[in-house]
């Protein structure tokens, strides 16, 4: 699996958890204001050894209690379900970070117990998906995506950055789609002190389009 870096020790990447965080390289979407977008380019970074990171869980059993594998998009990855058998094999916990464009691989990882916990972004309303993502989106896979998390019974939460470019009904339109999930994260997007991007959200704008959201699915604030 192709594998840019792994942070070794995080308490905040997976609930309950210690974890480890491997991030894979390669999306398939070019969200504008994404704080990984180097990992896009599948040519940009050396890559770090995928028997490096299986070395380092297997000497850390009873340290850590699971491992993240994010992005980037992991289910791009050719290898996923197999380096995933490796770490449960392990006895690790894991949690899957994805944009939901690969409900064939989700499915599969969901049916054989091969994730604990999955992190679904859902980047807009799906009416906006090609002007967030910055390419065509096949839309119907995303809603594939949240229909197995929904159905499942693995635990999951869907989580939404919110940007400048959303109104309050773009947002009520998300956890409308979302209605009966088990929970929903709505994150500030930050603007980067390096870059001429849009100014971050006011945060009291952010709290009442959690307390809207409410109605529909249990949102918090990340």
């Amino acid at each position: 699996m192709r594998i840019q870096k792994f942070i070794k020790n995080s308490f905040i990447d997976y609930p309950s958890h210690i974890a480890t965080v491997v991030f894979t390289i390669g999306c398939n979407w070019k969200c504008w204001y994404c704080l990984n977008s180097p990992l896009i380019d599948t040519n940009s970074y050396a890559e770090c050894d995928e028997q490096e990171v299986l070395d380092f869980l297997a000497n850390r059993v009873g340290l850590i209690d699971g491992v993240v594998i994010c992005g980037g998009e992991p289910t791009l990855q050719p290898d996923l379900i197999n380096f995933i058998r490796k770490v449960k094999n392990l006895g690790y916990d894991v949690k899957l970070d994805t944009n939901g464009t690969n409900p064939i691989i989700l499915k599969k990882l969901v049916d054989d117990a091969l994730v604990d916990y999955v992190a679904m972004d859902i980047k807009a309303p799906f009416v906006k998906y090609d002007e967030i993502t910055g390419v065509k989106t096949e839309i119907d896979k995303v809603r594939q995506s949240i229909d197995i998390l929904m159905n499942s019974k693995i635990d999951y939460e869907f989580r939404t950055t919110v940007t400048p470019d959303f109104s309050k009904d773009d947002i009520l339109q998300i956890a409308q789609s979302i209605k009966g999930a088990k929970r929903y994260y709505l994150q500030a997007y930050k603007q980067p002190a390096d870059k001429n991007l849009p100014k971050s959200m006011d945060p009291n704008d952010l709290i009442e389009y959690a307390r809207l959201c409410n109605d529909y699915v249990p949102t918090q604030l990340h």
